[in-house]
């Protein structure tokens, strides 16, 4: 049965294209075959791109490699993700979760796009996503929120 998901840089963006714990489930669920739609912010491109660039820099991944993962992510978030621009709206929410929950900016964003994406599901009656992150504030943060979470590394 397929579902949306909601996913933030290292807990799916970053899995796909790198191996970690979690990145065989990630890869499964991310399949075009799978009928999943991924959505996430456009600000992932950004958190990807760095944690790829860091390590590169911590010589965990060779000029080469990064050139090519970094390529290949680029393609697949054009093509296959649904991405959630950084709007008014997000920043407004973003804003309201800090006050709200011990998060860091970034992670307030995401799950603000992810608190917007879901409204937008409700409104149209169709299935609730599905927030991935690893982050237990986070997590919890989300849950607060009433979405439904899971975590990539307790598939490995």
């Amino acid at each position: 049965m397929s579902r949306t998901i909601q996913a933030i840089y290292e807990n799916g963006l970053f899995k796909r294209h790198v191996a970690e714990i979690g990145s065989h489930w990630v890869r499964n669920e991310f399949n075009a075959a799978s009928g999943n739609i991924v959505i996430t912010a456009k600000i992932s491109v950004v958190e990807v791109l760095s944690a790829l660039n860091r390590r590169q820099r911590e010589a965990a991944l060779t000029t080469t490699d990064y050139q090519d993962i970094a390529k290949d992510f680029l393609k697949v978030i054009e093509l296959e993700y649904e991405t959630i621009e950084i709007t008014d709206a997000v920043l407004l929410e973003s804003k309201r979760l800090l006050e709200v929950y011990p998060l860091r900016a970034g992670d307030a964003v995401q799950l603000a796009s992810a608190i917007i994406s879901q409204n937008l599901l409700s409104a149209k009656n169709l299935s609730p996503l599905t927030f991935l992150a690893s982050d237990v504030r986070l997590l919890n943060a989300a849950q607060g929120e009433g979405l439904i979470t899971d975590d990539p590394q307790n598939h490995p």
